[in-house]
């Protein structure tokens, strides 16, 4: 892949993960944290300018800086997240699909709580 073709890939990249967290400012269910910290990994890959508009901004710049500095997920960000995954789970144990399809999402899901609730909350060089 050429440089140029994986610059513009990660510009691609970036901008669709924005329109994805713009998206999920304003629809319940779409988590908006995610897609910006897939915005700023993107960005600083192939968008120089994005990148430090990001780590700016006055929302989102403290999360990405808490995510790459320790891997901090929020609090309040798990219980959304946890939230969230129980109500697709309701829905999926309420349709018609197959068994074995139900049984391994559960587990998908149940495992990505484990690894989200076993992130740290606060960064020690982060104070509030």
């Amino acid at each position: 892949m050429t440089r140029l073709l994986r610059l513009l890939c990660y510009r691609a990249l970036a901008m669709l993960s924005l329109a994805l967290a713009l998206v999920g400012v304003v629809l319940p269910g779409l988590p908006t944290v995610p897609f910006v910290l897939l915005a700023a990994f993107a960005a600083a890959r192939g968008w120089p300018r994005l990148e430090h508009y990001l780590l700016g901004h006055p929302t989102f710049g403290r999360f990405i800086q808490q995510w790459r500095a320790a891997g901090v997920v929020p609090r309040t960000a798990k219980y959304a997240a946890s939230g969230m995954m129980l109500a697709s789970l309701c829905v999926l144990w309420l349709s018609l699909l197959p068994l074995l399809f139900k049984a391994a999402v559960t587990l998908l899901l149940l495992l990505v709580a484990i690894w989200l609730w076993r992130r740290p909350e606060i960064s020690s060089s982060f104070h509030q």
